[in-house]
């Protein structure tokens, strides 16, 4: 059943709004996913904070067309059914998702990626974008690091400070 012109008008719109604010766009071919492996992918895409599209690659284009960003953009990759993840948040995790996800389904086959000034990133790039941690793992490092000093103090004061009060209790009970 053909899609008519004002469901196509909405997808168009919708893409164009995902498109102007995701930080990272990875596209993938799903041939041969079922409707329950879908669901899963979603589900896990949900969790990460990343949305999942299928829509067809000519409107995809047409939107990117609209977008001064990706006016320029190489879309030759663009072919066969693929399925876009898109998020808002991080440059990382649409990567990551879909590369764990691809690790238990072998019909999941990441293709590229679009980044958020509009280049086109290969398959090698995206992989490779996949394997970093994300985001908020990295803040987390971050700050694990910057409180490593604070606690190493804190510890050895504190074992002093037992040492001390242990000293001054034997020498009022003797």
């Amino acid at each position: 059943m053909a899609i008519s012109r004002e469901k196509k008008q909405a997808l168009v719109a919708d893409m164009k709004a995902l498109l102007e604010n995701a930080k990272m766009t990875v596209y993938a071919k799903y041939d041969g996913l079922s409707v329950a492996d879908m669901e899963e992918l979603r589900k896990n895409a949900r969790e990460n904070g990343v949305k999942i599209r299928i829509v067809k690659n000519r409107l995809l284009k047409v939107a990117m067309n609209e977008i001064g960003v990706y006016k320029d953009t190489d879309t030759t990759g663009l072919t066969g059914q693929l399925l876009y993840a898109l998020s808002d948040s991080d440059e990382v995790t649409p990567a990551g998702v879909l590369d764990k996800f691809a690790k238990t389904h072998a019909a999941l086959q990441i293709q590229g990626g679009f980044a958020s000034d509009g280049k086109t990133m290969t398959q090698e790039n995206v992989l490779a974008l996949a394997k970093l941690p994300s985001k908020q793992q990295l803040i987390a490092e971050t700050v694990a690091m910057l409180l490593s000093p604070v606690n190493d103090t804190v510890n050895a004061l504190s074992g002093n400070l037992h040492a001390l009060l242990d000293g001054v209790e034997a020498k009022a009970t003797a």
